[in-house]
């Protein structure tokens, strides 16, 4: 490692959590692209400095400088070197180091055979019987009838140890449509994505029922339209993001062990939608994306999947604690997308969103809007909704919808 490659440090898009070790509180670091698994764990005094690494500040001398001009508190530069030298070798600065792995890594993606499941053995079995086994006993207490439409489902992407019944509802009743679907158009939340960012991939998505394959002519299309760089820019995220692959493997576990052509899009942020006078219909490239699928899909029997969680709320996300009468609040406010979903009313529920800055952090926002542009003037039910506890307290929380559309 050269000093220059700690010039204008600049961290990358994290996974942070705020941990407490030996009674001090830390913040643990990890990289959502699992470059690497060392873990970083640095005191939570120091979230401000981490802060300052944005690319601006020259070295250690230059953020010490900034540090004290903020806070009036001055940081040894050594100390400071250190941190640097630490989320370095952590593969956590944006420099030619991180872009070297990635690069690396991306060339070994693409000579795997597919994209393999990458929770397998983690959030769920990694064998196939011991998947359906778990899978069946969501679903067995279920009397709900199976509904003869469903061309398009709005799925969450929770874990399944805690959404599993949302799950089973939705995809149990949207069952029929999803067994004589020939196309799967699957959106998924991209939790590290840039705004309003599109990122496909050529890969096909395996689960542990098999592979489902990626339909490259449509992926092709896309990519012609969006624009080769930007399309694939951010696809080594597909990697290890867990949205696309937990709504696959209930795809392929309602269909039998089927498999069945799909279309694997990661949807990023709408936060430059939310927080300025910028409209996501007027934006090209999604305007681009829809009108490709549209075009290429014409004349099959498509499904339109959007695999979306709602609300991220409490301690655990940065807000107030949740009490009974908040999570009444949250009900109300979820009740409201799910109204709009349900009406197939995309700007209403983007509306929704952005009339309240997105106040409850909805990490579904893009695809569950894409969703229901593709799917113009569809009208739906709502089959599940649930508030999942995010913290041991029972103060923070996940919400969850299941949502079929026609």
């Amino acid at each position: 490692m050269t000093k220059s490659d700690l010039s204008f440090p600049k961290l990358r898009a994290v996974d942070p959590r705020l941990i407490v070790h030996e009674g001090r509180p830390l913040i643990m670091l990890r990289d959502p692209l699992q470059l690497t698994e060392n873990i970083l764990l640095v005191p939570q005094q120091m979230a401000p400095l981490l802060a300052l690494c944005d690319g601006t500040r020259e070295n250690a001398r230059a953020l010490s400088l900034a540090f004290a001009l903020r806070f009036g508190v001055m940081i040894d530069e050594r100390m400071i070197e250190q941190l640097l030298a630490a989320l370095d070798q952590a593969l956590l600065l944006d420099n030619h180091r991180f872009r070297e792995a990635r690069s690396r890594a991306l060339d070994a993606y693409h000579q795997l055979p597919f994209r393999p499941p990458a929770l397998a053995g983690k959030a769920y079995p990694a064998e196939a019987d011991d998947l359906k086994r778990m899978l069946e006993g969501f679903v067995d207490g279920i009397v709900e009838p199976q509904s003869s439409i469903g061309r398009g489902v709005i799925s969450p992407h929770i874990d399944y140890a805690r959404g599993g019944p949302v799950y089973a509802r939705v995809w149990k009743r949207a069952a029929k449509s999803a067994r004589e679907a020939d196309l799967v158009v699957l959106l998924g939340t991209d939790h590290y994505g840039g705004d309003s960012s599109i990122t496909l991939t050529r890969q096909s998505y395996a689960t542990p029922f098999g592979v489902l394959p990626t339909a490259r002519k449509v992926v092709d299309a896309l990519a012609e339209a969006l624009g080769e760089e930007a399309a694939f820019a951010g696809e080594f995220r597909h990697r290890s993001e867990h949205s696309i692959e937990l709504a696959s493997i209930w795809l392929h576990y309602i269909r039998d062990g089927q498999p069945v052509e799909m279309v694997p899009i990661l949807c990023g942020s709408f936060a430059r939608f939310i927080h300025t006078d910028e409209k996501p219909e007027s934006d090209a490239q999604l305007n681009s994306l829809l009108r490709v699928l549209e075009e290429k899909t014409a004349g099959r029997r498509v499904m339109i999947v959007a695999a979306a969680d709602l609300a991220h709320v409490g301690p655990a996300f940065g807000g107030e604690v949740i009490d009974l009468a908040a999570r009444e609040e949250l009900k109300e406010s979820d009740g409201e997308l799910v109204e709009l979903m349900k009406a197939g009313d995309a700007e209403g529920f983007f509306g929704a969103i952005k009339r309240v800055e997105d106040r409850n952090n909805v990490c579904g926002v893009s695809p569950i809007y894409l969703a229901l542009r593709l799917l113009a003037n569809a009208r739906g039910e709502s089959v599940a909704y649930d508030r999942c506890p995010a913290d041991q307290d029972m103060t923070s929380f996940v919400s969850v919808c299941g949502v079929v559309l026609d």
